[in-house]
């Protein structure tokens, strides 16, 4: 009995896995930037001039930077490692990255041209790669190892 060996990681495998680590880049950087302002004097001074919900507001969006952070770190670990639930936790980091292109579109002070396009790229990744990660042969031969 010889078992198959997962296959690697190929094909179009390599564009979520771009996408992934694009924004794996692009978050990085906000944290980052959440990180500079949080260690500058500036930004104190600046937050305590501010409504109690609007400093409640920024640290919740840099929480929550965190968060989808660690969560597209962990999944891109996971991809590389070729883990059976990298298909259902990456439809679900699509649908985050969806959302949040909606809560920049529908609250962020930027003019509706860039939110349309900000939008447009999670809408367009999440269109073409949930249908390929539930249905394809390659993402369900690729993604098999249990731990």
């Amino acid at each position: 009995m010889t078992a198959t060996p997962a296959m690697r990681i190929g094909g179009w495998l390599l564009a979520p896995l771009a996408w992934l680590l694009m924004t794996l880049l692009s978050t990085t950087i906000a944290v980052a930037f959440y990180l500079l302002a949080i260690a500058s004097p500036q930004t104190h001074q600046a937050l305590a001039a501010q409504s109690a919900s609007t400093v409640a507001l920024w640290y919740f969006s840099f929480v929550f930077a965190l968060a989808i952070w660690g969560y597209t770190l962990w999944l891109a670990v996971m991809f590389f490692k070729r883990r059976a639930g990298v298909p259902r936790h990456y439809i679900i980091w699509l649908l985050l990255t969806v959302l949040l292109a909606i809560k920049s579109f529908a609250f962020a002070p930027v003019s509706d041209e860039l939110a349309l396009r900000q939008l447009l790229f999670p809408l367009l990744a999440a269109a073409l790669l949930v249908p390929y990660f539930k249905r394809s042969k390659r993402v369900k031969q690729t993604f098999v190892n249990a731990k």
